[in-house]
C-alpha cells in the first residue's frame, strides 16, 4: 500500500520554461542586449540536461557529486559565454538569474493538488534539486511538502536507483509503498527499476507549442492521470 509519494519538481509541478524566460529578460533588462529570452532558457536547460546526463553516465561511476546548484551556475555559464552575453550582466544580476529556479511558479493544479494529496500521503520532492534549492523553491511557490528529499540525501542524481531507495529509507518505508508522479516517462522507468509506484500525467506546455516528447504516457503505469488534482482524485479511490 503506498503511504508516500515522491515527485519530480521541474516541469511536473512547476513551470521552469516561462519563469526561466522570465528571469532571462528581466537580467538583461537594463544592458540594452537584444536577447531572446525563451532561446536562451531553452538552451540553459538543454546545458543542464547534458550536464545531469554526464553526471550520471557510465563514466561518472567515480565521480564526486556535484549538486544541482552548481551544475546551474556551470551550465549558465556555458549558454551566455557560447552567446557573447556574459560581459553583458553584473554580478548582482548574475546572481539573481542563478537563483531564478527558486521562485518558478508552479502549475495552477499544483498546489491545490498536493494539497488533497497530503491529506492521506507524506508528500516530497525527490528529484535532482538540491535541498536548499528545494526548500526556496517551496517557500516562493507554497508547495506544502511534509519534508525534502532527493539526490542530496543519495549523492548521487536520477535515474540511479539508489536516489529513490535512500529517500524511501529515509522515511521507514520499503520502495514499494512509495510511488514517484512525474510528468516524464524517464524518471518512471527509473523509479519503477528501483520497485516504486508510478503516475504520469501530461503537461503538453512545459516546452511549448513545439514541444514533442511526454504528451502521453509510454507505458502501462500504476495510475494515469489528467493532472495533480486528478491524481488526487485516483489516489482517493486508490487501493493501489
Amino acid at each position: 500500500m503506498v503511504k508516500a509519494i515522491f515527485f519530480d519538481v521541474f516541469g511536473t509541478v512547476v513551470d521552469w520554461r516561462s519563469g526561466i524566460a522570465n528571469a532571462l529578460d528581466q537580467a538583461f533588462a537594463k544592458s540594452g542586449a537584444d536577447i531572446k529570452p525563451w532561446e536562451l532558457a531553452d538552451a540553459w536547460r538543454a546545458e543542464i540536461a547534458s550536464r545531469l546526463a554526464e553526471a550520471t553516465g557510465d563514466g561518472a561511476k567515480d565521480a564526486p557529486y556535484l549538486g544541482l546548484d552548481a551544475i546551474h551556475r556551470e551550465a549558465l555559464a556555458k549558454v551566455l559565454g557560447d552567446a557573447d552575453l556574459a560581459h553583458r550582466l553584473g554580478d548582482r544580476d548574475r546572481a539573481t538569474l542563478e537563483r531564478s529556479w527558486e521562485t518558478l511558479r508552479p502549475w495552477p493544479d499544483s498546489v491545490p493538488g498536493l494539497r488533497a494529496l497530503r491529506r492521506e500521503y507524506v508528500i516530497a520532492p525527490c528529484n535532482h534539486g538540491s535541498i536548499s534549492m528545494m526548500t526556496w523553491l517551496a517557500k516562493s511557490a507554497g508547495l506544502p511538502w511534509d519534508l525534502i528529499l532527493g539526490a542530496d540525501l543519495a549523492r548521487c542524481h536520477p535515474p540511479a536507483s539508489k536516489v529513490y531507495t535512500h529517500c524511501a529509507a529515509a522515511i521507514g518505508l520499503e520502495p514499494g509503498e512509495v510511488m514517484l508522479v512525474s510528468a516524464h516517462n524517464r524518471d518512471l522507468d527509473a523509479a519503477r527499476a528501483a520497485g516504486l509506484k508510478t503516475a504520469f500525467f501530461s503537461r503538453p506546455k512545459e516546452f511549448g507549442k513545439g514541444q514533442t516528447t511526454d504528451l502521453a504516457p509510454a507505458d502501462a503505469w500504476d495510475v494515469i492521470a489528467f493532472d495533480l488534482l486528478d491524481l488526487a482524485r485516483h489516489m482517493e479511490a486508490s487501493l493501489i
